[in-house]
């Protein structure tokens, strides 16, 4: 059955409030995410946790903390599978122009209209950025009013300067479909998340929404920029780097619980996704994670 919450969704700040911020603590329910968008930028600061990014074009995973900005209608999908031990998420929804029609004018916030630019490809900040923008963004939920709007804007003063951060879609993204069309994405990437360590004929995705195996391609390469072949193995690697991070599997082991069933195709699929080997990579990571 096709999801049919819509691709859009509408974000509501507190009454006299321009910015929506939000802290939980708890595990998060995975059940409500969808793929959606919606015009207000949005600053994510896990200081412990794991899961999927899944912000336009890009997919991976991730197992420390995250500071993540997702541009204005930049599609992205719910996406901590977990908190960990003293793990919050904190959220910060904002429009561009949270000040006023003309803020972005300014001569003196022209870096941070260079950031809300960016940003419509996803920016993840690196490690040096985390530790320092990450507690001033927990500490946003005990100001209120004036105090709170110059605290935020302390914060994007120095994301707009920092060079500490990667592009998410640094090609750009190409995600075309309607808004009417989010039932179908959103039950495409539920399906795979939930069989990627199984065969997936083309013949059951389609079925799942209801279309023909070539209409079902053609609509799923112009929405995405991509097969549905590649999304599956993207899948598959980013569940590959989850295991060699946690796990002491070994790395044929993991190759067959990603579904891969052949050693090659693997170790080709993962080095053209990731740019380096199975191997390499998992010692890389454990030296790598803050």
């Amino acid at each position: 059955m096709i999801n049919k919450k819509p691709t859009f969704r509408k974000l509501t700040p507190s009454f006299g409030s321009s910015i929506l911020v939000k802290q939980h603590v708890e595990t998060v329910d995975k059940n409500g995410a969808y793929w959606h968008f919606h015009p207000e930028l949005e600053l994510i600061y896990i200081n412990k946790g794991q899961g999927k990014t899944h912000i336009g074009n890009h997919l991976s995973y991730f197992n420390n903390s995250q500071l993540i900005l997702i541009g204005s209608n930049l599609a992205h999908n719910g996406f901590t599978d977990r908190l960990t031990a003293n793990g919050t998420e904190t959220t910060i929804q904002f429009k561009s122009n949270f000040l006023g029609d003309d803020f972005l004018n300014v001569p003196e916030v022209s870096s941070i209209a260079s950031l809300f630019e960016r940003a419509k490809k996803g920016i993840r900040f690196k490690v040096d950025t985390k530790k320092i923008i990450g507690p001033k963004i927990e500490s946003l939920m005990g100001y209120t009013g004036l105090e709170r709007v110059i605290k935020f804007l302390e914060i994007l003063n120095y994301l707009a300067i920092t060079d500490d951060y990667t592009l998410l879609n640094a090609d750009g993204f190409a995600f075309e479909a309607e808004a009417q069309d989010s039932g179908k994405i959103d039950t495409i990437f539920k399906y795979v998340n939930k069989n990627f360590q199984s065969h997936i004929t083309l013949d059951e995705i389609a079925d799942e929404v209801s279309m023909t195996v070539p209409a079902f391609c053609r609509y799923f390469k112009k929405a995405t920029g991509k097969t549905f072949t590649q999304l599956v193995n993207e899948y598959r690697v980013v569940h590959a780097t989850k295991l060699l991070l946690e796990s002491q599997m070994s790395i044929t082991d993991i190759c067959f619980e990603c579904g891969f069933n052949n050693f090659s195709h693997f170790n080709k699929t993962f080095n053209e996704i990731t740019g380096k080997s199975a191997s390499s990579y998992r010692k890389e990571i454990k030296l790598m994670i803050s």
